[in-house]
């Protein structure tokens, strides 16, 4: 009688085990799907929110800028957040952040549009931080698989965002603002998703000195600033593409409509890499190889672009997409791979974070700096050649099996 409890006992724990593991991956699923949604999403209706909140070129440029310049800023300070407050704990308030960022930046008021962006840049740098430094501290084993579903999920809302912006607007009634604001019911749904891992998740524990040096060293490191460039040269495309690719294509005659689907082609072509990329990589020790094929095919799908312009685009933005997808699963890989313990791991991703978007806060301006100068698009399309070089450096110093401190 006693063996047969204890076999169901052992049962029981062994169910609830599994439970537990499930909720953890669906919880890390939709935190995932609600980061890069709310801002991509504003692109297909920035038009429409200009003409009828009657804003400047200089307050439509803040609407982006905003949470970029926050994921500069905050990603800092998330891991030290983290720290004190509990993993589990930041994570899930930073989906009600979210939710009330998004919400209160579809009311249709100029200052809450902005208090808004400030909100949703806040919330979406906890996530983008502390994410990878959870999957490291609850799911080491299967890093590599959970970052791949976790990245997925990120673009895959990403792109659908940018594919059916205008049409969520149209079909609710409510235009722009159900466009950019649908996406807090996500953001409530993760919340009530994530608490199951605060029930779970332990006590804050108070940082100590030990932590606090890894984190200054961190800064001193060599490998963690290669990282941290790979970061921002990898951001740096994306953001630049995302600003400038559609006034490309509609210089070179393509439809602003058809234009706008080259971006959701470019984030489509990363989803399959984005899954397994992550695995790929975690079995590897040395990732130079992939490495030097991102840097291969980005090559490719630029020069497509330069060279033919729109008469092979498709095939040019997925190329460049799964580069681009290979590149941000490495990054976020290495701040798995190149740590020792999950605290670590947020200090890496907070400092590359930090001086990524830093990076990649400038590539909108410059590219469009030089556009200005010289009057056509090759010379800042030649610019994207030099950052690939950049980006292949970084990376292959970054590949090597090694860690930050």
């Amino acid at each position: 009688m006693i063996q047969e409890d204890e076999k169901k006992s052992m049962k029981d724990n062994s169910a609830k085990t599994r439970f537990n593991i499930i909720m953890m991956v669906v919880g890390v699923i939709v935190v995932g799907s609600t980061l890069r949604a709310p801002i991509t999403a504003v692109g297909p209706v920035i038009l429409e929110i200009t003409q009828q909140l009657r804003l400047t070129p200089v307050l439509v440029g803040l609407i982006t800028t905003i949470p970029l310049m926050s994921f500069a800023l905050l990603s800092v300070l998330a891991p030290k957040a983290g720290k004190r407050v509990g993993l589990e704990k930041i994570l899930l308030y930073s989906m009600l952040i979210l939710a009330l960022g998004l919400f209160i930046r579809s009311t249709g008021n100029v200052l809450f549009l902005f208090i808004g962006a400030a909100l949703i840049g806040a919330a979406i740098t906890i996530g983008n931080v502390l994410m990878p430094a959870f999957i490291k501290k609850e799911l080491p084993e299967k890093a590599g698989l959970i970052t791949g579903v976790y990245l997925v999920s990120m673009n895959l809302t990403s792109a659908l965002a940018v594919g059916f912006s205008i049409e969520i607007g149209r079909i609710t009634g409510l235009g722009w603002k159900a466009s950019i604001g649908i996406w807090g019911i996500l953001a409530l749904i993760a919340f009530f998703l994530w608490l199951p891992q605060v029930k779970a998740g332990s006590r804050p524990s108070v940082e100590d000195n030990s932590s606090r040096s890894s984190s200054k060293a961190l800064w001193k490191s060599r490998l963690a600033w290669q990282i941290s460039i790979l970061m921002g040269l990898q951001s740096f495309f994306f953001y630049t593409f995302a600003a400038w690719l559609p006034a490309i294509l509609q210089s070179w005659g393509m439809s602003a409509e058809s234009s706008g689907w080259m971006l959701s082609y470019i984030q489509m072509g990363q989803l399959p890499v984005m899954l397994i990329g992550p695995i790929v990589a975690g079995k590897m020790k040395d990732q130079s190889s992939l490495m030097w094929f991102t840097f291969v095919l980005l090559l490719l799908g630029l020069m497509g672009l330069i060279v033919w312009k729109t008469e092979f685009i498709m095939i040019s933005v997925i190329i460049i997409g799964i580069s681009l997808g290979l590149a941000y699963t490495l990054v976020t890989m290495f701040f798995i791979l190149r740590t020792r313990n999950p605290a670590e791991s947020a200090d890496l991703s907070g400092m590359a974070q930090s001086v990524g978007y830093l990076i990649a806060a400038c590539g909108p301006p410059l590219f469009g700096a030089l556009y200005s100068l010289t009057n056509n698009w090759y010379v800042p399309l030649s610019l994207f050649i030099v950052a690939a070089i950049f980006l292949l450096t970084s990376g292959l110093a970054s590949s090597k099996d090694r860690y930050v401190s």
